[in-house]
């Protein structure tokens, strides 16, 4: 039976390298454990009942301590969603029209077009609304919100 239990173990883990959280792990740890109870009972029960309880009582009891590591509403905004918000220098005269413009935030050239139609001359300073596609959508309005990373998915 103890094979049952690895094979068991091992998709718990292929599972969790496939998801984001951290809660299928613990199953694999629960069917080792009831792996290493088969070696001394027999009864399919008591090891599915030691299965249970481990990982039961694994999930509940390191939930505090992920708590403690894990901020709510800290998530770290990466790549692309990075320069929303963040104020840029025009590097070719932006004409959404036309469809040309880029601009400059930080060492990053992005092709840029205005969110009303303006044409914003080269060298002007703009702040980053929202990411469409590959390209920035600016204003010149310095002190404009930016617009949530939700709505400009």
């Amino acid at each position: 039976m103890w094979q049952f239990w690895l094979i068991l173990s091992g998709i718990f883990f292929v599972f969790e390298m496939a998801t984001v959280g951290f809660l299928i792990f613990w199953l694999g740890i629960g069917a080792l454990t009831a792996m290493i109870i088969s070696f001394f009972v027999d009864n399919v029960i008591i090891q599915t009942a030691v299965f249970v309880v481990t990982s039961i009582a694994l999930i509940f009891l390191t939930k505090p301590f992920v708590k403690k590591f894990a901020k709510p509403g800290a998530n770290v905004k990466t790549n692309a969603y990075s320069i929303i918000g963040k104020n840029a220098i025009v590097t070719k005269e932006i004409d959404s029209n036309a469809n040309v413009g880029q601009i400059r935030v930080g060492g990053d050239v992005w092709s840029a077009k205005t969110e009303n139609e303006e044409v914003i001359p080269a060298h002007a300073e703009v702040k980053v609304l929202r990411i469409e596609g590959v390209k920035a959508i600016v204003t010149t309005d310095l002190t404009a919100k930016p617009d949530t990373i939700e709505e400009s998915v």
